[in-house]
């Protein structure tokens, strides 16, 4: 992944309301949800909601798909995880390593 995709995504998702819609999308895996559900489920309007999941879309973070009538959206996991793993792929200095839960760092057993 390039810088500038990853500052695009981090952008789009530095929002309170596209990132509920995100998190939303994630949560409803495959199947996805309709523009109505997610207006419903996060109480936006139908104008604001178009906004921010034109956002979202062209930062290649969702993923419309029509079905009949109705547009459904679909987070797209492959830039998720493309997302993720340009942000973690030097931590550790790309040995493995896990979190910390109690010290909120990476590699306890080094000296970062």
């Amino acid at each position: 992944m390039e810088s500038i995709d990853a500052t695009n995504q981090l952008a789009a998702l530095a929002q309170e309301s596209r990132l509920a819609v995100f998190r939303l999308l994630v949560q409803h895996g495959e199947a996805g949800l309709t523009v109505g559900r997610i207006a419903e489920s996060l109480g936006l309007a139908n104008a604001t909601l178009s906004f921010h999941l034109k956002t979202l879309a062209q930062a290649g973070l969702i993923l419309p798909r029509q079905e009949g009538r109705f547009i459904y959206y679909v987070a797209n996991y492959a830039q998720m995880n493309a997302l993720i793993a340009f942000l973690t792929e030097n931590c550790c200095a790309g040995e493995p390593c896990g979190v910390n839960a109690t010290s909120n760092r990476c590699c306890p057993e080094n000296t970062l």
